[in-house]
């Protein structure tokens, strides 16, 4: 399954904080870091993916079912926002492909002989291997 999905403006709950690490006095007076709170439950995702986002041992998803994302690398508060919102469609597009499936083989006759002739001939090195008597 491939999903192209975008959040919807109601979906998205942005706060602006200020963000933590170095950056002089911009730092300590600008919002420009972007936390953005996205509930599982109430989106617009199908059920499918809603289930294995709720199931993901991802410490972003709450146990309320709230994915929140931190978005803070950059000094301007629009482009942390921007951030925000393309990690949590890349997290959503990561849960929304599904693997295919494996389906067991048995290897074939000729594969069992050629092991097995690998085998024998690293037995045979090794058992020349030993002491040599007189």
């Amino acid at each position: 399954m491939h999903l192209h999905w975008t959040p919807a403006d109601w979906e998205l709950d942005f706060s602006f904080i200020r963000a933590s690490g170095p950056g002089g006095q911009n730092v300590n007076k600008v919002s420009s870091a972007a936390h953005l709170r996205f509930d599982i439950r109430r989106s617009t995702l199908p059920a499918i993916v809603k289930e294995r986002l709720l199931s993901l041992s991802d410490q972003r998803v709450t146990l309320d079912g709230v994915i929140v994302i931190k978005a803070q690398e950059s000094r301007s508060q629009e482009q942390n926002r921007a951030d925000a919102v393309a990690r949590l469609i890349a997290l959503v597009q990561s849960v929304a492909h599904t693997p295919k499936a494996r389906r067991a083989t048995k290897p074939s006759y000729g594969s069992k002989l050629r092991r097995l002739e690998g085998k024998s001939l690293r037995s045979n090195i090794k058992a020349g291997r030993g002491r040599v008597l007189d």
